[in-house]
């Protein structure tokens, strides 16, 4: 049977049509700051708060985030000798998103076998082929122990100032717990999703029943754990959860499972293509686990998501698939001699109205309710925004507790004492949670809580007030001896960050040693 032709222009129109309906002036404004009388929503529930003494020493290393890029930067100094290493985190323990992301579901969404770093070093073979959050958890606590990070780390601590002390050389760390130290070298691995957000909605403060955001899963309220265990006590609650991004796609299915009713309020549809995650066999892992086998993994995946021209696929997943899909057409293009800008632009284009039609065609076949289904499809480009790849999520739907409110790309119109109003209709509610994500977007100051003071007392916002400028996304010219370890600007692969940081803590750690070794050993770069 011959395939159906896409009609490429009633599809742009319709993107057109859902792109206006969502579009705010408002922009980050939309969201509220959590802070003051929202401050509960950010309290730690996993880990108790330990009093200390604060520190009033020096360190050659410091570092201001326990996440992947602090654990590798960190590793990669010890590996080079560089012992004197401190990570400041205002979480309870290591890992970054991966200590606050513990909601009931939560895994990742590239190849574990690339995306968890430092595999090879631990000899830690990931369970499954996307991993869930305890095993990545775990992972990066072994990381800490086997490189000794826990040593010097600083936990449930902000930096709130640093200065550049040109006199001699070094950075002053302050803190919100009084410390006051110095560092020779500085760096800052805060990441761009890590400062919960809620949505500004009217009556948010009016609501009388339970609520938390995904970022700190109220187990107590809802019992079960984040290894999996059935939420027992929410088999007689009405539940509502807001936002239908990453988080929710991931945990909906748990929640479905779990509760007395579940109303899913969405804004705007995820993508969502299938995950056909599976366990690792330890037979197959030991024979690839040849030395260098990540740093390959971590290439292929680079080659075959930039065209670089790899011969096979390793890693095999959604983002590989939308690759294959757009070499395909180059050699098509190429094999007709009609290799020019204007012909590969459409043949991108065309691979990307196939990718979606296919996902939205998806939700036809999975969800039993034509209705809900249509609701559930996405009108966008693959990469306008996260794809996500799930194999239970549009099945929640089939249950007969859950119920997709969709709001026509309007969002949630008010939350009263009782519950939530879409369209003039009051949901009645037990429990609402958050799926609204992290501040994108915002000040540099607003989501790290400080301002890096260079070279005569310039702040870092100031220096970047015309825009964003480094070298290779890791220096400032005026910030002496500082490392940024992010993706902006350092030819980054946004479907897999954890490549980014892995090469920049390499390169951080082979620079200090370098600089250490000089004849002058204080004297900046």
């Amino acid at each position: 049977m011959p395939e159906t032709a896409i009609d490429k222009d009633t599809i742009k129109q319709r993107y057109r049509e859902e792109r206006d309906k969502r579009l705010r002036p408002d922009g980050n404004a939309q969201y509220i700051e959590i802070k003051e009388q929202f401050d509960h929503y950010l309290t730690d529930p996993y880990t108790p708060f330990v009093e200390r003494e604060p520190k009033r020493d020096h360190v050659t290393f410091a570092f201001i985030g326990g996440g992947f890029a602090g654990l590798v930067t960190g590793a990669r100094l010890v590996e080079q000798g560089i012992t004197d290493v401190r990570i400041i985190e205002k979480g309870g323990d290591f890992a970054g998103t991966w200590y606050w992301n513990r909601y009931p579901g939560a895994m990742c969404d590239t190849a574990a076998m690339i995306y968890m770093p430092l595999l090879e070093e631990t000899g830690h073979m990931p369970s499954e082929k996307y991993a869930h959050a305890p095993e990545i958890l775990a992972h990066c606590q072994n990381i800490g122990r086997q490189y000794k990070l826990y040593d010097n780390a600083l936990f449930h601590t902000e930096v709130n100032d640093l200065e550049w002390d040109g006199d001699n050389h070094r950075w002053i760390v302050r803190t919100n717990r009084g410390d006051e130290f110095t560092a020779q070298y500085l760096g800052m691995g805060t990441g761009p999703l890590h400062v919960a957000k809620l949505p500004g909605l009217d009556g948010i403060t009016d609501f009388n029943g339970h609520s938390f955001h995904t970022s700190r899963w109220d187990y107590d309220y809802t019992g079960g754990d984040d290894k999996g265990a059935l939420m027992d006590k929410l088999r007689d609650k009405r539940v509502g959860i807001i936002g239908t991004g990453a988080t929710a796609v991931q945990c909906v299915p748990h929640l479905s499972d779990a509760c007395g009713e579940l109303y899913v309020f969405q804004r705007t549809p995820s993508s969502v293509d299938e995950r056909n995650n599976h366990e690792i066999d330890r037979e197959w892992f030991d024979e690839i686990a040849t030395p260098g086998w990540q740093k390959r993994w971590l290439e292929n995946f680079t080659q075959n998501q930039a065209g670089g021209g790899a011969e096979e696929d390793l890693v095999q997943d959604g983002w590989t698939d939308l690759s294959r899909m757009y070499r395909e057409k180059m050699r098509e293009l190429f094999a007709a001699g009609d290799m020019n800008p204007k012909k590969m632009m459409e043949a991108m284009e065309d691979v990307d109205f196939e990718k979606m039609e296919s996902i939205r065609a998806r939700c036809n076949t999975i969800v039993e309710n034509q209705d809900t289904a249509e609701n559930l499809k996405a009108w966008y480009r693959q990469l306008c925004k996260r794809p996500t790849f799930h194999d239970e999520y549009l099945q929640s739907f089939n249950n007969p507790n859950t119920t997709l409110v969709d709001t026509d790309g309007q969002g949630v119109e008010r939350i009263t004492e009782n519950g939530v109003v879409v369209n003039g209709k009051e949901y009645e509610l037990d429990c609402i949670i958050y799926a609204s994500g992290f501040e994108v977007g915002t000040s540099f100051s607003r989501r790290c809580g400080f301002d890096p003071k260079g070279r005569d007392g310039i702040k870092l916002a100031e220096h970047w007030g015309p825009g964003m400028r480094t070298m290779h996304g890791t220096h400032v010219h005026g910030f002496p001896n500082m490392f940024i370890v992010q993706p902006t600007q350092g030819a980054a692969l946004i479907s897999n960050v954890p490549h980014n940081l892995t090469e920049a803590g390499h390169t951080i750690a082979l620079m200090v040693l370098s600089l250490i070794h000089i004849s002058e050993p204080t004297r900046p770069y």
